[in-house]
């Protein structure tokens, strides 16, 4: 009613509200707050993977100023590397690169001998005969996995040196598996950029002499009851040599000759490989030949020295209990060339 008593009306009637009413007030606080807390969770997240964006480039840049990365030729580069252990941290030679070798041998071929002089270096590791177990070498997969274990720098071994290795590898004998996969192995190589040391005798009669011997002492354990391989004294080398084999003149020319064809079709295999051939008597009449195996491996130079007394380095006649009887079978052969003991100097 206005001052005059009139009843007045709104000029547009309002009409009830249809359907459902407003939540109560809590409700509507508690999903106003919800709301806000999925608002904070986004940008708190949006942050935090800012903020280890901008960590992993500084790491990534720190990374980059701190590893100072040698000059290294451009042919060279597939066969350096910068492994990362999961075993151990590399450290401050994180950043020092390592090159991957094998050595390829036969047994009684010098390969032990070498490979103490390789241990000798400071920055140098070959870790023996991985594959003389089974099953390391079942098959190519077996094979495979023992290799990336070894060259991740994770295989630990008493000739491991220290983070700062600069070249790390092992002995492979020819009879443990090398040559059934050779294709596959020469594949892995390459693509690894492992570098190749093949050690072979270039006399393969003294090879063969020293292998019967060996088996010998096998069986009749000559020194004290116990079988050496090896040995570290003037005195047991005496003792080892006094054995002299019988060779089998019958089987002598063609057992020689599978084995110069064993080897020769190794080489030819691996031809693709960056490799080196040595020859055991080389290394013996020369010991600048170390120097050049050392450049090879990418390290500094220096004298190589081995504990190791070589056994058999009388002249043949003295080694073998038929001499007659092998000098007269090989006399007038391809290999009589092996009949003259001046290949080996001691």
């Amino acid at each position: 009613m206005d001052g005059f008593g009139n009843n007045l009306q709104h000029p547009y009637p309002l009409k009830g509200s249809k359907g459902a009413s407003l939540p109560p007030r809590p409700t509507l606080v508690f999903l106003i707050a919800l709301f806000g807390l999925y608002v904070c969770y986004l940008s708190f997240n949006q942050i935090r993977m800012e903020s280890k964006h901008v960590e992993e480039n500084g790491a990534q840049e720190q990374d980059e100023h701190v590893c100072a990365k040698p000059y290294v030729p451009s042919e060279e580069l597939p066969y350096v590397h910068f492994p990362k252990p999961k075993g151990y941290s590399r450290a401050e030679c994180s950043c020092n690169p390592v090159r991957f070798f094998v050595i390829v041998s036969m047994q009684r071929s010098g390969s032990g001998w070498f490979e103490t002089l390789l241990n000798s270096h400071p920055n140098i590791s070959s870790n023996g005969e991985i594959f003389n177990r089974v099953d390391r070498r079942q098959n190519i997969s077996s094979i495979v996995q023992t290799l990336d274990k070894l060259y991740d720098l994770d295989w630990l071994t008493s000739a491991a040196k220290n983070e700062c290795t600069a070249a790390f590898g092992f002995k492979w004998m020819l009879n443990q598996g090398f040559m059934d996969h050779h294709d596959e192995i020469l594949s892995y190589l390459n693509k690894k950029g492992v570098s190749v040391i093949f050690l072979f005798r270039r006399n393969t009669l003294r090879r063969l002499i020293s292998v019967l011997a060996n088996n010998y002492d096998r069986d009749a354990k000559q020194l004290n009851g116990t079988h050496k391989s090896h040995v570290h004294s003037e005195e047991e080398a005496e003792i080892l040599a006094k054995f002299k084999p019988e060779l089998d003149v019958s089987t002598l020319v063609s057992n020689i000759r599978d084995v110069e064809k064993y080897m020769g079709d190794c080489l030819d295999s691996f031809n693709t490989t960056r490799r080196m051939i040595l020859y055991y008597e080389d290394i013996i009449r020369n010991r600048n030949v170390l120097f050049q195996v050392q450049e090879f491996l990418g390290v500094p130079v220096r004298k190589l020295v081995s504990r190791q007394v070589k056994i058999h380095t009388r002249p043949l006649p003295d080694l073998v209990r038929n001499w007659e009887d092998v000098n007269s079978r090989l006399n007038r052969t391809e290999y009589a060339r092996f009949l003259d003991g001046a290949d080996y100097v001691k």
